[in-house]
């Protein structure tokens, strides 16, 4: 029965769910800045909202990756045997089930939280299928989707004032989640020094676009520095690895940096329009995720 349940709970990769969470945090936090509301307050008298949007991000994100290891069943049969499902410890109907019970409680507290949520979350749900049944077997719009579906949690985020402002914000998470789909390609063969290229330049663009936007709008550039600083080293320092050892082992290490470094990227965003204990909080999802990684894999 324990082994059942750890192989529903590896098919949701626990270690990554925590950066959902970050996505929305920061996603408020940039909205608030802009609709000058001070953030501190907000999360004070909407506690309860704010937890039902992050719970809602955290459940369709856990969907979404039941789902991608649903179609992928059959090549990770052969590439990942050790997987819940092609290891015959989950049988796929009962992975559907999973995955679809996991995507409607996220929809059921995005509506709980506002119509506006509820409806954002929706074409959430949309762009992960079709990256997990279609767009992921592309070599561009693979990536593409992927990116588009980690904007839209961002988005998810701001929707909780019912409007979303500033949009454009979440082209930033489309980039970074796009080389972390590149970067992945090579992680059961190696040989992707092409994509880590064009990944670490994606990099370098969301490492300027985040630092621009704050330094352009917002008097905390001095305040997210240090967060600007140590995202560039979790992410860069791996990716080096990766590309003078392109072995699948280091591919590994830099997708999982990749990843996980979302929620100090978020962290980014929120010291910039916030302040710095709002932005340590959010940062503090990392040694989470940390832990988590060490009993569930993260890619």
């Amino acid at each position: 029965m324990m082994k059942k349940i750890m192989g529903f709970a590896r098919l949701a990769r626990p270690a990554n769910l925590p950066t959902a969470a970050a996505d929305i945090l920061a996603g408020i936090t940039i909205s608030l800045f802009f609709l000058n509301i001070e953030a501190s307050a907000f999360f004070m008298e909407r506690s309860w909202n704010v937890l039902l949007l992050v719970f809602s991000s955290v459940f369709l994100y856990a969907g979404g990756v039941v789902f991608n290891d649903v179609f992928d069943a059959e090549l990770d049969a052969v590439e990942r045997p050790e997987r819940a499902i092609p290891s015959g410890l989950i049988s796929v109907p009962q992975a559907i089930v999973w995955g679809v019970l996991l995507m409607a409680v996220g929809l059921f507290l995005a509506y709980a939280t506002s119509v506006p949520s509820g409806n954002l979350a929706l074409v959430l749900v949309v762009a992960i299928l079709v990256y997990d049944g279609v767009a992921k077997k592309h070599s561009f719009f693979g990536p593409l989707v992927m990116g588009i579906c980690r904007g839209l949690n961002l988005l998810l985020g701001m929707s909780i004032l019912s409007q979303i402002n500033p949009w454009w914000v979440a082209l930033v998470p489309v980039l970074y989640i796009f080389a972390i789909t590149l970067i992945s390609r090579g992680e059961v063969h190696g040989n992707n020094k092409k994509h880590i290229l064009i990944s670490g330049i994606l990099y370098g663009i969301v490492i300027i676009s985040i630092t621009g936007t704050i330094f352009m709008f917002s008097d905390n550039l001095y305040i997210s520095l240090p967060f600007i600083i140590l995202f560039s080293f979790l992410v860069f320092r791996p990716l080096l690895r990766a590309y003078k050892d392109n072995s699948p082992a280091n591919i590994k290490k830099a997708v999982m940096a990749g990843v996980l470094s979302l929620v100090v990227m978020d962290a980014c965003w929120t010291a910039g329009f916030s302040n710095w204990y709002i932005a340590l909080g959010v940062l503090l999802l990392l040694p989470l995720s940390l832990i988590l990684s060490r009993i569930f894999a993260v890619t």
